[in-house]
């Protein structure tokens, strides 16, 4: 019988939204008059206020309202700690280091570190984890979105603007959750309209930016991706442990969302100041979205090899047999046949 080969695909870890925002920053970089002829075409690479509303809306159809208690808390526990972490580590790089840690701002970190790439939470439990694991993303979900930055920096200072503005920011998310949950075929069509949307603002994003800003970022996003997974990912897997997980689903939520690339524009359209460096901190936030692609499958890979360990041990330990105990039981069975 013919063996039937199948074509292997090159993929780029958050392609949909990195390649549409590099092919808007070369058309910004070497053709910016080509952004500003007017008609339909300036509109989408300079509204990127009223793209990111339009996205936030269709991650809102994402979020479902209903969990498993189990997987509630276990959701609950490792979003809220990683939220919790990158606010400390982001207030304190923006109160005491003056906004800026080896080029790294109080928005990146919180935005890069405070969400998480949902849909490779899910592949990721679905492969090492167990049930509880993949019921908790209906949880931690609902850290999508720039609302928790906002929220973080307006309260300690960092960013100036009232309450309706930030109702108004995160009202398209709400409302999009809300009808989804109402009505299926609401969430159906938001959820198939996802991928479009991400290409469409990642493109828009990118017309905002060039790539010596891409260049002055890209280290600095280096040093963020791996800060988001494994200073992030060791505290989440403590406490997914100490809560009675595996640390499976810690180790899993240990990356960054590539919604979190439009956190920068979100907060910049509310508080002016944040201009500034909006375009550095999105392209920050792109390459924490790469690299954390990267290493949190890898950080989860190397906590399910663990777990397999402690768990051979525990059970060797249980029957009172050791490695060698084992190995002389089978030598002594081939003997006898």
């Amino acid at each position: 019988m013919a063996q039937v080969l199948k074509e292997k695909h090159f993929s780029i870890p958050g392609g949909n939204i990195i390649i549409p925002m590099f092919i808007g920053a070369t058309i910004n970089s070497f053709f910016p008059g080509l952004l500003k002829i007017g008609g339909f075409t300036t509109p989408l690479a300079t509204g990127s206020g009223a793209l990111v509303g339009a996205f936030l809306f269709v991650i809102g159809g994402t979020i479902s309202f209903k969990s498993t208690p189990a997987a509630a808390k276990r959701g609950g526990t490792i979003i809220l700690t990683k939220v919790i972490v990158s606010i400390i580590l982001g207030l304190l790089v923006g109160k005491f280091l003056n906004n800026n840690f080896l080029g790294l701002s109080a928005l990146a970190i919180i935005g890069a570190m405070s969400g998480a790439n949902n849909a490779m939470y899910a592949g990721i439990v679905h492969d090492f984890g167990d049930e509880v694991d993949e019921g908790a993303v209906g949880i931690t979900i609902l850290s999508v979105g720039p609302y928790v930055t906002m929220i973080a920096l307006a309260s300690s200072g960092l960013a100036s603007f009232s309450v309706v503005t930030l109702l108004a920011t995160i009202l398209p998310l709400l409302v999009g959750m809300i009808l989804a949950n109402l009505f299926p075929a609401v969430k159906k069509i938001l959820n198939d309209g996802m991928n479009a949307s991400i290409v469409v603002v990642g493109f828009a994003l990118g017309c905002s930016m060039n790539f010596k800003q891409i260049f002055v970022g890209g280290a600095a996003g280096i040093l963020l991706g791996i800060v988001v997974t494994l200073v992030g990912g060791v505290i989440t897997i403590w406490a997914d442990r100490l809560t009675g997980g595996s640390g499976i689903a810690g180790a899993a939520i240990s990356s960054t969302a590539g919604a979190a690339m439009a956190t920068p524009a979100a907060l910049s359209a509310v508080d002016a100041s944040y201009k500034a460096i909006e375009a550095t901190a999105t392209a920050q936030i792109t390459a924490a979205v790469v690299v954390t692609a990267i290493l949190t499958p890898m950080l989860t890979a190397w906590v399910a090899r663990r777990n397999k360990v402690k768990n051979t041990k525990h059970h060797l330990a249980v029957t009172g047999k050791s490695t060698g105990g084992i190995e002389e039981e089978k030598n002594e069975d081939k003997s006898l046949s």
